[in-house]
């Protein structure tokens, strides 16, 4: 959730499943905006997306990937590619903070294959815990983290 920064929700596949194949599954009801980096270009198109009545209706605004961009570096002026492409950017680095929580303070770096069941029990755990150091952090108190 890019309001709160918290994670609201996680899935878990094996390597050959590609991130586009989960994405649809984990945009909620309540989301009217969806942010992404440039392997999700492409998802509107996708028929579970253009099937949904909800879905159809979010607004994807997926990143560009870098050879796209069309400002050659002697054009003076305002890049507005680039602010744009910033903009994107700065909205999905506080999901990405998420990450950064999971892999230095609790020290999960590496995925070690015990299953998909048994990594998704350590996956929601790492990440609520996440979520409640972020909600610590933010000031609030536990009760309200908890709700």
């Amino acid at each position: 959730d890019a309001g709160t920064g918290y994670v609201h929700s996680i899935s878990g596949t094996s390597a050959n499943i590609h991130d586009l194949d989960e994405a649809s599954k984990l945009i909620r009801e309540d989301d009217n905006v969806v942010y992404g980096d440039s392997g999700y270009i492409g998802i509107q198109n996708r028929d579970e997306i253009q099937n949904d009545e909800h879905l159809s209706k979010v607004d994807f605004r997926i990143a560009k990937r870098p050879s796209s961009r069309k400002t050659t570096a002697k054009y003076r002026g305002i890049n507005w590619e680039k602010q744009i492409e910033h903009q994107k950017s700065s909205v999905r680095c506080k999901i990405e903070h998420v990450f950064l929580i999971v892999k230095r303070y609790f020290g999960y770096c590496k995925v070690s294959y015990r299953g998909i069941t048994k990594n998704m029990n350590r996956f929601y755990v790492l990440f609520a815990s996440a979520n409640l150091v972020m909600c610590l952090r933010a000031g609030r108190t536990k009760e309200f983290c908890m709700v």
